[in-house]
């Protein structure tokens, strides 16, 4: 399984429209809902917010990974969210978080979650690799940047 093979551009939105946490989740997970990737849209919040109640998903240099296991996905499921003004999300370092990373996996699949949260963490070494996805406008431009 490769991370990069799950994201297309229908799961990219650029930019959110989200200003809060909530919103974000909120946003990210109506894109899974809307390309029919998600059984059950409430579930699947409570089963985030829930995580982000056990400490802040958000990371460093921008970086955001909502997260969730949950019966409501048959496979591994992304989002990727890009604001690039910032929005609070009680990162790590402090600063707003431009770029979200949201991923669902089934209870059974932990490897699979592990493997997408540590794809994550490679491609975000680059700061100029992170800026170029801040700086994008479409969401084929996101996907290009990630393919590259």
């Amino acid at each position: 399984m490769a991370l990069i093979d799950k994201i297309t551009e229908d799961v990219v939105k650029v930019p959110l429209k989200s200003t809060t946490k909530p919103e974000v989740l909120k946003e990210l997970l109506q894109i899974l809902v809307a390309n029919g990737q998600v059984k059950d849209e409430a579930s699947v919040y409570n089963a985030l917010l829930e995580r982000e109640g056990l400490g802040s998903t958000g990371l460093e240099n921008g970086i955001a990974v909502p997260h969730a296991k949950t019966p409501a996905v048959d496979d591994l499921r992304i989002a990727i969210g890009i604001a690039p003004k910032g929005i609070e999300f009680q990162a790590l370092d402090g600063g707003l978080s431009t770029l979200f990373f949201m991923i669902l996996a089934a209870p059974d699949q932990s490897g699979l979650h592990i493997e997408a949260l540590s794809e994550i963490a490679g491609m975000s070494r680059s700061t100029a690799f992170l800026r170029s996805l801040v700086a994008a406008s479409t969401p084929g431009e996101v996907v290009r940047l990630i393919h590259e």
